[in-house]
């Protein structure tokens, strides 16, 4: 069957800033983010990518500009489904301030019970995301064939949902992965099983340096959203 490249978006403003961005408009790529974004069509050099989905956010659109421009003639659909968490009357909000929310501990310890005031539960962010990849893969490989690559430009908590139920964990033990801007996960789906290929590659090992504040905290906490990544 075909594989599918999820690319998350480049660092944002957002990431930065430490606010949880959510559907906010207008949240952009950094400097850094749009530096990361330049070098995604020189790191896809020699994969030949039959479409590219993404999310309708301004910042995966701005992620994946470089690789359209580079080849005007890949296919690029859009698809909310695939679309950031809404998180209701979290959005917009420092992720500091949040960590007091009783909320907060159960999205770190037992996140498929987690429900975001006047947003979406975070089971229903996993469903409506695999459903969008699984309706995607069928799609690609019925016009392309099994071998086809297609890639799909999402977010943080979207990509880790996804690889979660491609590994068959469950929601509670999504925060256990991470994934840095801009970096690539590849899945191949087969009639048996899904295959991780890759997971969080960005061929950058400064992010492996001890000490990271902004992506977990000292009790081992993750950072809701993703994180801005390697400073």
């Amino acid at each position: 069957m075909a594989t599918l490249i999820l690319v998350r978006h480049g660092r944002s403003t957002a990431n930065t800033a430490g606010v949880l961005a959510g559907w906010t408009p207008g949240v952009a790529l950094d400097e850094r983010g749009a530096a990361q974004a330049a070098a995604l069509p020189g790191r896809l050099a020699g994969v030949e990518l039959a479409a590219a989905v993404t999310s309708p956010l301004q910042r995966c659109m701005e992620t994946l500009r470089p690789l359209l421009d580079e080849r005007p003639g890949l296919p690029l659909h859009t698809d909310e489904r695939i679309g950031e968490c809404h998180y209701g009357d979290w959005s917009g909000r420092k992720l500091a301030e949040l960590a007091d929310e009783p909320l907060m501990d159960v999205v770190q310890r037992h996140p498929s019970a987690a429900a975001f005031p006047a947003g979406e539960s975070m089971r229903a962010m996993q469903a409506r995301a695999v459903e969008a990849v699984r309706d995607w893969d069928a799609r690609i490989e019925e016009e392309h064939g099994g071998d086809a690559v297609y890639l799909m430009c999402s977010h943080g908590d979207i990509i880790k949902s996804v690889v979660a139920d491609a590994l068959g964990m469950h929601l509670d033990l999504f925060q256990r992965i991470h994934v840095e801007p801009c970096s690539m996960t590849a899945i191949r789906y087969t009639r048996v099983r899904p295959f991780l290929l890759r997971l969080g590659d960005t061929g950058d090992f400064e992010s492996l340096k001890p000490h990271k504040p902004q992506e977990e905290g000292p009790d081992g906490t993750a950072v809701v959203g993703g994180g801005a990544g390697a400073p």
